[in-house]
């Protein structure tokens, strides 16, 4: 069985971690995977079994500089510890192949360990295929500035680029205008979006057990980092359209929120006997398929989540708008195609937000797009990887 090692980290969000997990959950039937995870660890996020998983010291960004555990080393300490596990992992492993996801597309603050990695691998095991896995928006702010260097480090170093996205949505030269400068193969997957888990009566219990006569609304924000101004203000619209809509809301403040603001919401909603406020769950796909009203950011997966529900949805674009425009861009798509509402980030008065909350409720809902965009990406990414690596294994072979 051929080996794949899949380079993951997530520096704000956790939207990178839920796509590359879908991915290698598909890929593990078919290779040997191991997962790199250079982020912050998330309670009762679920890596497959089947998969070995490798934990790096972990990363983040709060402010664009990077934070370590606490207690843990400096950061420089940490950036070497990385750096030297990563080149003896791939020693170890000697795998077939190499994904890192978004880079070099993005996730330059890496070159301090990535570069090194290539580098190690160019001169070393010059058959070992490395591969790009690309969301559907690449949005940065500065690509113009980048642009040149990632094409430099595409043809210096890739075999493919995995773009997960469906054309009819959105195509590669969309999103990256150079890319007829770039000397390895593109192939478009589909949309990466979640399975449905199987279903018993002991793990749909609590997703199903809502007041029928009540509408149910659905509210995240990915991982917390962004997005507390939403919640503050669907809590505080709640007690507004108690009187017209008799609901129940179930919040999602995401892993990463900081305790401080995770504490003012759950005082806020303490007092609310129709919204349930948790920190997070791994099955948000089902609250989603089973919510009348979804509200949330457009994050990749969050997105992916509407598409494979039909679920009615209202979003509000908020993100790194210094940095980064992808939710921004992704929001202006969905809405053009009428599969979103929309409300803008300064826009987020309780009042406004209670009457958009009925007019979406009152909107016909969609049974899924499911026929309108391909969400197969994470085993089209398989099949790809197979026919890839296998033409490979034969030309090796032949020589």
């Amino acid at each position: 069985m051929q080996k794949i090692m899949f380079y993951c980290q997530y520096l704000t969000g956790m939207g990178h971690l839920v796509r590359s997990t879908e991915i290698i959950r598909h890929l593990a039937t078919d290779f040997q995977v191991y997962f790199v995870n250079g982020g912050p660890p998330i309670a009762e996020f679920p890596i497959p079994s089947n998969v070995e998983l490798i934990n790096l010291p972990a990363l983040w960004l709060e402010d664009g500089e990077f934070q370590i555990a606490e207690g843990s080393l400096e950061v420089e300490e940490i950036k070497n510890m990385r750096r030297n596990q990563l080149i003896t992992n791939f020693d170890l492993i000697q795998p077939d192949c190499l994904i890192t996801e978004f880079f070099p597309f993005g996730r330059h603050k890496l070159f301090f360990e990535l570069l090194p990695l290539l580098e190690h691998i160019k001169a070393n095991y010059p058959h070992t295929k490395i591969v790009s896995s690309v969301r559907d928006f690449i949005g940065r702010q500065n690509l113009d500035e980048e642009v040149d260097i990632i094409c430099y480090l595409i043809n210096q170093y890739f075999d493919l680029i995995l773009y997960h996205s469906d054309p009819n949505f959105q195509n590669f030269a969309s999103t990256f205008p150079k890319y007829r400068e770039l000397n390895c193969k593109i192939e478009a997957t589909g949309f990466v979006a979640q399975s449905f888990p199987v279903k018993s009566k002991e793990n749909t219990h609590e997703i199903d057990n809502k007041n029928n006569h009540h509408p149910t609304i659905l509210v995240s924000v990915g991982g917390g980092r962004l997005g507390y101004e939403l919640l503050e203000s669907v809590i505080e619209a709640s007690s507004l359209l108690e009187s017209q809509i008799p609901h129940q809301m179930q919040i999602f403040t995401g892993p990463f929120m900081p305790e401080e603001l995770f504490t003012q919401l759950q005082q806020a909603a303490s007092t609310k006997k129709n919204v349930n406020l948790q920190r997070y769950t791994h099955r948000l796909l089902e609250y989603m398929q089973n919510a009348d009203l979804s509200i949330s950011l457009t994050g990749y997966n969050t997105t992916m989540n509407i598409l494979k529900t039909g679920v009615r949805a209202m979003v509000v674009p908020i993100g790194h708008y210094s940095k980064d425009q992808e939710q921004l861009m992704r929001t202006k798509k969905l809405a053009e195609l009428g599969i979103v509402e929309v409300i803008n980030p300064e826009d987020l008065q309780p009042n406004h937000v209670a009457q958009r909350i009925i007019s979406c409720l009152n909107k016909e809902i969609n049974t899924n797009y499911t026929h309108l965009f391909n969400l197969n990406g994470a085993d089209n990414t398989t099949n790809i990887l197979k026919t890839f690596l296998k033409t490979n294994q034969q030309v090796l072979m032949h020589r």
